[in-house]
Formats: structure tokens, sequence, C-alpha cells
């Protein structure tokens, strides 16, 4: 009997979660000093933010060093693996489901229609919201450690952060999480959740129009890792522009205190945050940092997308060579 080539499964669930998970990984690696460099000017006042793009990375650099760049980087890498685990296993599932219904219902194509993509989209990111919160809360604390205590209209402060300056000691995944839990209580890993499931928004935009330009390009000729690296860029560029408001928000939220230090709660909700950076700074202080944000966030999905089909292919063959020695 003639061995054929093994078909791929196109709806394995696990192996497209791994291969988004790895693909995370190495995206946000690459990408991780432009994500410091806009959350840290989402939370600081108007005057901190409004900086060049080299005098932001000078700044940083002269007060921490290189490493201040990193801040938060090994939470972040724990955080997107699991965020993409998590996304990409429930949007596989979800695809699943629509394309045996496809064909249950003898549709021409089980190609998902851009509704069905969104459906999926907004299953796939709701669970990954609710899951991954806190890990995004303590990642967004350790990256704005710093940017927290610096306040340039407090000249104690901004003495204490000039070159030269003793650098504080760098506070540890575990120990920042351990001292949220300590002074503001489970709820505060919640923080930002609300504009978190309305930022679900994002993939969905991205994911649905990234799909629908997959599938308009795979009717003329075969998609390349190339060729999906720049259609995820321009899903996501369109994708983060338009909801960018909701994820400076949903920063400010994840490092503002419970309480006001007598114990009173003082969260602010998502429509009062908004309301508040307007007030004080504008339209545009919506749009503090995002330069760099959507120069990562298209950077990190366009590696994302050229990562992860190669990964997957990888994850199927590796897998299959496991089955095939356990068999033997």
């Amino acid at each position: 009997m003639s061995q054929s080539k093994p078909v791929v499964p196109q709806n394995d669930n696990v192996a497209h979660a791994l291969a988004g998970a790895g693909g995370g990984i190495l995206s946000m690696a690459l990408t991780y000093p432009l994500i410091t460099l806009s959350t840290r000017a989402q939370v600081e006042s108007k005057r901190s933010a409004d900086t060049t793009f080299l005098a932001a990375v000078q700044k940083i650099v002269a007060r921490e060093g290189i490493s201040g760049l990193y801040s938060g980087l090994s939470s972040a890498l724990f955080g997107i693996s699991v965020t993409n685990f998590v996304y990409y296993y429930w949007y596989e599932w979800t695809r699943a489901f629509f394309e045996a219904a496809a064909v249950k219902a003898g549709r021409a194509s089980k190609k998902l229609t851009t509704v069905e993509s969104m459906i999926a989209g907004a299953i796939a990111g709701s669970a990954t919201v609710i899951l991954t919160n806190p890990i995004w809360v303590v990642n967004t604390r350790m990256t704005t450690r710093k940017a927290a205590a610096a306040d340039d209209d407090d000249e104690k402060n901004t003495a204490s952060a000039l070159p030269g300056a003793p650098p504080a000691k760098k506070p540890s995944t575990i120990g920042t999480l351990l001292a949220l839990l300590k002074n503001e209580g489970p709820q505060a890993l919640f923080a930002g959740v609300v504009p978190a499931l309305v930022l679900v928004i994002n993939p969905i935009l991205q994911y649905t129009l990234f799909e629908q330009m997959k599938n308009a390009v795979e009717k003329r000729r075969k998609m390349t890792a190339t060729l999906a690296f720049f259609l995820g860029a321009a899903g996501k560029l369109f994708a983060t522009s338009v909801t960018y408001p909701y994820i400076t928000v949903k920063s400010q939220m994840h490092v503002a205190p419970a309480n006001d230090g007598t114990g009173a709660q003082k969260r602010e909700g998502m429509m009062e945050a908004i309301n508040r950076v307007v007030r004080e700074e504008g339209y545009a202080g919506l749009y503090k940092g995002i330069g760099p944000k959507v120069t990562q966030s298209v950077l990190t999905a366009a590696f994302l997308f050229a990562f992860k089909d190669v990964l997957y292919e990888q994850t199927v063959k590796l897998r299959g060579r496991v089955t095939r020695k356990a068999l033997a």
C-alpha cells in the first residue's frame, strides 16, 4: 500500500492555539519596546507624554537603562501566550462549528461569511478578556512603574528621575501581583475589564478584514507568509486606529488605585474615564502614544500572521512524528 502525504487538519483547535501562542511570543518579543513607550504615554500626564519618539526612548534609557524598555516583558510574554492560546482555540472551535453548519446546509462554500467571522471573533475575544485581564493589569503596572512615580509637575519626583539617580529595585511579576492583591484586593485584577470587553471589537475588525482579504487572495493565488504579513498589518492598522481611545482608557484604569488612601473606593467607570481625559486634555488625550502603539500593533500582527501558519504546520508535523513513534 502506497503511503500518501497526511492531510493537515484545518480545524485542529489545539494546534492552532499553540501556533498562535508561539507566534504571539515571537512577535511581542520583537516589538516590546514600542509597547513600553505607548503604555507609558497613555498613563502619563499630557506634558510628560507629549514628547517625540526618540526623546521618549532617551528619557527611559537615561533613567533606567536599556532594560527599562523591557519592563514587564516576562509577564507580557506569559500574557500573550495565554491570550493567543485562548483566542485561537475558541476562534477555531467557532469556525469549525460554522463550517460544519455550512456543509450540513449544503452551502456552496464553507468559507466564513463576514457576519460569521465577526461572531467567531466576539466569542473568542470575550472568553480571552475574562480569562486574561488579571495578567494584563499586572503587566501594565510593571510597564508603568517608573512613569507612575515620575510626575513632571512635582519637582521632587522629577529630580529623582534624573540620570545618575539610583534606580528603583525592579519588582517581579509575582511581587507586583502579591502587592496588588494586598493593597487593593482581588477586584483590582479586573480593573478595565469593561473597556477591554469593548475592545473585543479590535480583533473582530482585524480578523474579519484579514479573513475576507485572505479569501479574496486565495481565489487567485496561494497564501504565503509574506502575503499574510501584509494582510495582517493592514487589518491591525485599521482595527487599532478605530479603537485606540478605549486602549488608552483601559491602560489608565489598570494603573488607577482602587481607593484614595482613606479606604474609600474611587474606581472610575469607562465613560467617567473617557470624560475625564477629554475634560483635562481634550480629545487628543485619548490618542496619547498612538504612534508607537499603531507601529507596534501593526508589526506584531504582521509577524504573528507570518509566524502562525509556519508554526501550525510544524506543530502538526511534530505531533504526527510523536504519534508514529508511539504506535511503532
